[in-house]
């Protein structure tokens, strides 16, 4: 896996985990709990998160194989996905009032609950994040050692967003609302990038039409 590779998939998994847009909705999980269970918190969550895209990583390649999917096929219908997930990030409300409002109508006001919903469910483990995990591990394209980086990468954003939900407070300080749902919006756009280039590189890889990247980019085939 060369560094365009690596750089891409690291993009890739920030853009759809969203640890800046996530920061709203930790706030808002945390604002009814003693402060002492904040960072408790926000790393019962992490841990959650983590474990749920671990099984999908897992479970998503089992899924492949027993329905004896085309990755040409998976990749085209995964990057339709994305793309309007990456929509909604675009021109749909901010994650964060979205989250918070479905919180708020199934808050039991249990103390660390939040940590499961609304926070690493959908907020850092979101249907993006689940889907694209999958297919940047796919196995019929990638080698162990290849998934195995591919891992690596998705701890270090998982710990990155414990980092800046352990500094919450002060980043939401510097940036706000406003600021987060600008980074959100930026994000989306980059996600609908990706997904466009996965739909493309699914044709090219079942040979419906051959993609060229241009010269100088990563090709189209690095999400495969």
């Amino acid at each position: 896996m060369d560094s365009a590779s690596l750089i891409r998939e690291f993009v890739t998994l920030l853009v759809v985990i969203d640890p800046i847009g996530t920061i709203p909705v930790y706030l808002y999980a945390v604002s009814g709990i003693p402060r002492r269970l904040h960072r408790r918190f926000a790393v019962r969550a992490v841990l959650i998160s983590a474990l749920i895209l671990l099984l999908f990583l897992i479970g998503g390649q089992v899924v492949i194989e027993t329905l004896g999917l085309r990755l040409g096929s998976f990749q085209i219908a995964g990057g339709i996905v994305l793309f309007l997930f990456a929509m909604t990030m675009i021109f749909g409300e901010t994650k964060a009032a979205l989250e918070i409002a479905e919180a708020e109508r199934v808050d039991d006001g249990e103390h660390l609950s939040g940590s499961v919903f609304p926070l690493a469910i959908p907020s850092i483990a979101s249907p993006g994040a689940m889907l694209a995990i999958v297919i940047l591990t796919e196995n019929s394209s990638n080698t162990l050692v290849e998934q195995a980086i591919t891992t690596g990468l998705l701890m270090f954003v998982l710990l990155l967003t414990l980092a800046l939900l352990i500094a919450a407070n002060g980043i939401h300080r510097l940036i706000g609302d406003t600021g987060a749902s600008v980074v959100s919006r930026v994000m989306g756009i980059i996600l609908a990038t990706i997904a466009v280039d996965a739909v493309l590189g699914g044709f090219d890889t079942l040979g419906i039409f051959e993609v060229n990247a241009p010269t100088g980019t990563p090709a189209i085939k690095s999400l495969e």
